[in-house]
């Protein structure tokens, strides 16, 4: 898409442009304050976790204030960086359609887009300030009103009105593209506020409503996290504007949880690591031992991504990470780069199926199983799901005849690269280690995890700098924004579907299978595929987990195997239209065409299709680990 100059030939007034200019300056002024802003609320909250490790484990004197002051940094972190993502139109999206369009057709589409963007943003305007004006008790550690907390919702949604009709629509020339949009935007917010009872919104259900209009906007080319308020805004309207209220009171309660400071934390860690040089070992130690294999790089990027699981427990950071360094490389060797995204995404799973996990630990918290039992019972599926990779990328470059190995590595290139890798392969053992002996929880893992991998950096690998690691944090920034607040957005869809009762009522005609184990797994593990296509892992694992485990133990089935079998399922949701998130992730960092990565998927969600009803029928591969060394 080609985004038209705001000049005209035409112009004759010398002090216009100076105008635009000046406007031009002023917008990009704050653009680069906010990032600030949100870079320093990151930061604050690594250190804030670090001080919490320190006074408990060192001075034996833990803090009561630290867990509250870093989720509130990071709620605000969130909802203000929003706006900057909106900017610079850096959300997640679903961009089938657009790259179907021409130009011109491009132009209204993006009108199309920047009007959604403003409905919502002015919903989250006018019923966040309702929801901060009605605010009245206190947080429990620090003492502070929740309406400090709930302020920064309307306060992104302002900058982002503000964002939006300062910046012209791309496509048209008119540099008032901008406002009028904004305008239609507000008028559109007016609009159906005030339609909210029409028969067409009440008579097809609060659940349909949603699901039609959410979905609808977000294959429309809406960003993923517009598309899901837009549904919710309609779906709430006919409740009457006191259920309002509940949005951005979700969308706050979604994000002020610990645990998941533990995704901002290793994705930066994770990009930490790439310009401290730890990814690069790594996949230096994975080429000296399995380069010289039929489809060679293929292999050393499964190996790779199995490394690295084991040390960042983020499947969207290691996608971003090994994407930019391993997606290029192949493609020179003779891979096509759709292949090399597909992989990369594929084998990024790994991260969730290789301590420390992410996924398990939210699952362990929801099911109140032992985190560490889940640890121990996921090394076999994850180096299990590592081979069935490996096999795919052996037979599908047969197929394509590319990818031939190089040549093999000597003894004392291969020691050599164990030596160099020894400082990176020691994070895991210290994180899994320190949850397990209860030196620190996942979350300060994280914390942990981005400090190991700065000083490793600055003073063992002695490759980054000041600059590099800035632009690290700013790479991860930008990131964790993009997923935070498709999570803080999933909350009140959430709220919506269990509300209506949608995952009662299909749980409800399971319960019929509990007499027998492997049909109800069967039905469950299709009914988990069919979420993952349309929901976040972890949306999915907040809503589910409550509902499922009732079955899962009058059926006898073991949950620490189906916490493997729910977090393998649903991030194989995340390689499938139309949210694939990890495809999102690899094709936006190597600027390839999303559909192009999806088409090459098809070989990788098959071998993981087989790989989960392995798992699903065979308990002792995921137990038997359990069984020898305990719970």
């Amino acid at each position: 898409m080609t985004i038209a100059s705001d000049a005209s030939p035409a112009t004759t007034n010398p002090a216009e442009p100076s105008r635009r200019d000046l406007l031009a300056r002023g917008i990009a002024v704050v653009d680069i304050a906010l990032e600030c802003v949100t870079g320093a609320l990151l930061a604050a909250t690594v250190v804030i976790a670090l001080i919490q490790v320190f006074f408990r484990y060192i001075l034996n004197d833990s803090l009561a204030w630290p867990e509250e002051v870093a989720r509130w940094a990071f709620v605000w972190c969130v909802f203000l960086g929003s706006a900057m993502v909106a900017r610079r139109k850096t959300h997640i999206i679903i961009d089938l359609l657009p790259r179907m369009l021409g130009e011109a057709a491009l132009r209204h589409h993006a009108a199309f887009a920047r009007v959604i963007i403003v409905t919502v943003a002015a919903m989250l305007l006018m019923f966040g300030v309702d929801l901060v004006h009605r605010s009245s008790y206190v947080s429990p550690a620090m003492q502070w009103p929740f309406t400090y907390l709930y302020l920064a919702i309307p306060v992104g949604a302002a900058l982002t009105l503000l964002f939006m009709l300062a910046e012209p629509v791309p496509g048209w020339r008119s540099r008032w593209s901008g406002v009028v949009a904004s305008l239609l935007g507000i008028a559109l917010f007016y609009a159906v506020r005030d339609l909210g009872d029409v028969a067409l919104f009440t008579s097809i259900g609060v659940a349909w409503t949603l699901l039609i209009f959410a979905i609808g906007t977000m294959l429309l080319g809406v960003p993923i996290f517009y598309a899901i308020l837009f549904g919710t805004f309609i779906a709430f309207l006919p409740q009457g504007e006191m259920f309002l209220l509940t949005v951005p009171q979700n969308m706050t309660s979604a994000l002020d949880s610990f645990l998941l400071l533990a995704i901002p934390f290793f994705i930066t860690a994770a990009g930490i690591m790439n310009v401290g040089g730890i990814t690069d070992r790594l996949i230096a130690l994975a080429a000296a031992f399995v380069g010289h294999f039929r489809g060679g790089l293929g292999h050393v990027n499964v190996l790779t991504n199995t490394l690295m699981g084991g040390i960042s427990g983020s499947s969207m950071a290691d996608t971003a990470a090994i994407a930019k360094t391993m997606v290029p490389a192949m493609e020179k060797r003779g891979f096509p780069r759709p292949f090399g995204c597909a992989l990369t995404g594929s084998a990024a799973i790994l991260a969730n199926m290789i301590p420390p996990s992410m996924g398990l630990i939210i699952y362990g918290a929801l099911a109140s199983v032992s985190v560490g039992a889940l640890f121990i019972a996921t090394i076999v599926p994850g180096l299990l799901m590592a081979a069935v990779l490996s096999v795919v990328v052996h037979l599908v470059t047969l197929r394509m005849k590319a990818g031939m190995g190089g040549e093999r590595a000597s003894a004392a290139v291969r020691w050599r690269a164990t030596l160099t890798a020894v400082p990176a392969l020691v994070l895991p053992i210290v994180i899994v280690g320190g949850i397990r002996a209860g030196i620190f929880t996942a979350t300060e893992a994280g914390a942990i995890a981005a400090l190991y991998a700065l000083c490793c950096g600055l003073f063992i690998y002695r490759t980054a700098n000041f600059s590099s690691i800035v632009r690290a944090v700013r790479e991860s920034l930008s990131e964790t924004i993009a997923v935070m607040v498709i999570i803080s957005a999933s909350a009140p869809f959430a709220w919506i579907l269990v509300a209506d009762q949608v995952p009662q009522k299909l749980a409800e005609h399971m319960s019929v299978l509990t007499s027998n184990w492997m049909l109800l797994l069967f039905v469950i593990n299709l009914f988990l595929l069919v979420v993952g296509l349309f929901m976040e892992m972890i949306a999915s694992m907040v809503i589910l987990v409550p509902i499922l485990v009732p079955m899962l133990k009058a059926a006898h089935i073991d949950l620490v195997q189906f916490g493997i079998i729910m977090v393998g399922n649903l991030c194989i949701g995340a390689l499938t239209p139309p949210l694939g998130m990890l495809v999102y992730t690899s094709a936006r960092v190597t600027d390839t065409p999303t559909a192009d990565v999806f088409r090459a998927m098809t070989p990788f969600l098959i071998g993981l299709i087989a790989w989960l009803f392995l798992i699903s029928f065979v308990p002792s591969i995921s137990l038997f680990a359990v069984w020898m060394l305990g719970r």
